[in-house]
């Protein structure tokens, strides 16, 4: 039997199972009444796991989610076509494939062989978790102008992903940087 989790005991980044979906708490406010015999409240902002969709929903503070059967394993990036994206299982040395919905915007970020957190939901992959940092290859950029600092001292990148950001002037083409998933920006070099 899963344990059983209140839902005034839910705070940022706990995973819940409701009505048989998993979710992961992104905020939780809890409203104590004022008046006496009022319920406590907590309002959650959650995301579902299946979806990617997010919502706010108020519960009161007894009630009680499931412990969603979830697993992450290793895994590492092979390729995309048609059919989605392929992942290579480091433990079971089985092949994964996630769906576009699933993998959202992370190609931006995926090289062959990088390793990823591959989300399980009752032992069926249903997303991803990219590190915080990645490492990738500046495939185009325009040579620095000496003195020009009209771009506030930075200038377009395209790395070998795809992926569009700004770095600084000295980043030269062929050079590894480092970039943050969450901001999606330049963060220093490899």
């Amino acid at each position: 039997m899963a344990a059983l989790i209140d839902a005034i005991s839910v705070k940022r980044k706990t995973f819940f199972e409701f009505e048989n979906t998993p979710f992961c708490c992104l905020e939780a406010e809890v409203n104590t009444p004022t008046a006496r015999g009022g319920q406590t409240l907590v309002r959650l902002k959650m995301r579902n796991l299946l979806s990617n969709a997010v919502f706010e929903k108020t519960f009161k503070a007894s009630d009680k989610f499931k412990e969603p059967d979830l697993e992450s394993v290793q895994a590492s990036y092979l390729y995309s076509d048609g059919d989605g994206s392929h992942f290579l299982d480091q433990e079971s040395y089985e092949t994964l494939t996630l769906n576009g919905q699933m993998v959202g915007d992370a190609l931006d970020f995926l090289i062959e062989g990088a390793l990823v957190e591959l989300r399980k939901f009752n032992g069926n992959p249903i997303g991803l978790e990219l590190p915080i940092f990645v490492e990738l290859v500046v495939a185009q950029t325009e040579p620095a102008v000496r003195g020009d600092a009209s771009g506030g001292g930075t200038k377009a990148a395209r790395l070998e992903t795809g992926l569009e950001i700004r770095v600084p002037l000295f980043i030269k083409e062929g050079e590894k940087v480092k970039v943050s998933t969450e901001n999606r920006e330049f963060a220093g070099r490899a």
